[in-house]
């Protein structure tokens, strides 16, 4: 590669890692889905709930598009380093705006405008990006120009347009916008590019981890007002469990799997894999943790506030469902990931999905501790069983051949 080429962008070479700047532009997701759970914590009616959800699309809309990007191109080198802190800013501008999303506040300017024009910026900066990147490769130009036409068209203006308006209309060209953005992106073509399996897996388990990071954060956050106690003590330490356990599900084989799956694959069955079990199903996890981090501040603040709730007041409505259904999206997304891309489908996760689901109006009349602790014990069982149920396999995908 000659120098110019060098200042302007790098190629990924298979067998790349994640580089120190994504790690970076990370923190922005870290700020955003705190935000995105505090709007959601702030009115628990149906209609806050899909707004954050649509907010929480628009902003992982925005994440993956520059994981994809650093699949190509370094992140850390020459033209693409300047795109990243550029998407950084106004990644950061469109959380910083969240609150303000759908409502503008009074005074200062239009909130839902600001978070529009910000969320443009970071898809125009992405697209000028993958342009650049696609320069000597024909195939990889076509799709850019086929997806970048009807992408930032559906994706963005709908956006802008949204923001002048209010109510059921807002909403509607919100939902058009992420839906017709991600379907457009679906049927658009397969003529992408990843370079490198390790870093596009490696990528989206860090922001798992980062998610996983922000419930534990919920934790904090439900009770920070609050004076420690036993209930605070417990419900904090079984909080932090059902993260934990959550991580062991994801890391512990289903993410292996569907990386090895990735790695053995070639052409449009490999971009298939990254798309839909990457870029797709783990949309659902990252939702799924959000709603459990909803749960969680609830159950924490029902626990610990004794001036306003008693230990027997039960958790209801859609926060107890947020709880339990946050996490059987969480598990719903891992096990479509793992099918897709191994064709095998975890038949103990599937039951567990239907458990967890069945166990909440039972779980709407105990009080909120005992049924943050009935869903502790449901995935502990789960962990524990595939662990010694499928304890050969299990060593086989952790220290076969993959990793020798």
């Amino acid at each position: 590669m000659s120098g110019a080429k060098r200042m302007r962008w790098q190629p990924v070479a298979q067998g790349a890692a994640v580089t120190q700047l994504e790690l970076f532009f990370d923190l922005v997701v870290v700020f955003a889905l705190t935000k995105v759970t505090d709007l959601a914590a702030e009115d628990t009616s149906a209609v806050n709930m899909l707004r954050a959800l649509l907010v929480l699309a628009v902003m992982w809309w925005v994440w993956i598009a520059y994981s994809w990007l650093g699949n190509v191109v370094r992140a850390d080198e020459g033209l693409a380093r300047v795109a990243m802190f550029t998407a950084m800013g106004a990644a950061f501008i469109a959380a910083l705006t969240i609150p303000e999303a759908f409502h503008d506040l009074p005074g200062g300017w239009s909130g839902p405008l600001v978070f529009a024009l910000a969320y443009l910026v970071a898809r125009l900066v992405h697209l000028g990006m993958f342009w650049l990147a696609s320069a000597q490769d024909a195939q990889l130009r076509a799709q850019v120009i086929r997806w970048g036409l009807g992408s930032i068209t559906i994706g963005t203006a709908l956006l802008v347009v949204a923001a002048t308006t209010t109510g059921a209309v807002q909403i509607g060209l919100w939902i058009a916008a992420v839906v017709g953005d991600m379907a457009w992106t679906l049927f658009s073509g397969n003529g992408w590019r990843v370079n490198s399996a390790k870093h596009f897996s490696e990528r989206y388990g860090l922001i798992v981890i980062v998610a996983l990071g922000e419930s534990i954060v919920s934790i904090g956050i439900g009770v920070a007002a609050l004076p420690i106690s036993w209930p605070i003590t417990v419900g904090s330490l079984l909080g932090l469990a059902i993260s934990g356990l959550l991580w062991w599900a994801y890391f512990d084989v289903a993410a292996l799997s569907v990386e090895h799956a990735l790695a053995a694959a070639a052409g449009e069955r490999r971009i298939k894999i990254a798309r839909n079990c990457y870029t797709y199903l783990h949309f659902p996890m990252i939702a799924g943790v959000i709603a459990l981090s909803l749960g969680l501040k609830k159950v924490l603040y029902y626990v610990g506030d004794s001036s306003h709730h008693r230990l027997t007041d039960a958790l209801h409505g859609i926060p107890l469902f947020a709880l339990y259904g946050g996490v059987a999206l969480f598990l719903i997304g891992l096990v479509g990931g793992k099918a897709y891309a191994t064709g095998q489908v975890t038949v103990s996760r599937v039951v567990a999905i239907v458990v967890l689901l069945a166990l909440i109006p039972p779980a709407a009349a105990l009080p909120a501790l005992a049924a943050l602790a009935i869903l502790c014990a449901v995935l502990l069982l789960l962990i524990v069983w595939e662990t010694v149920r499928f304890a050969a396999p299990r060593d086989e995908i952790r220290h076969g051949e993959h990793h020798s």
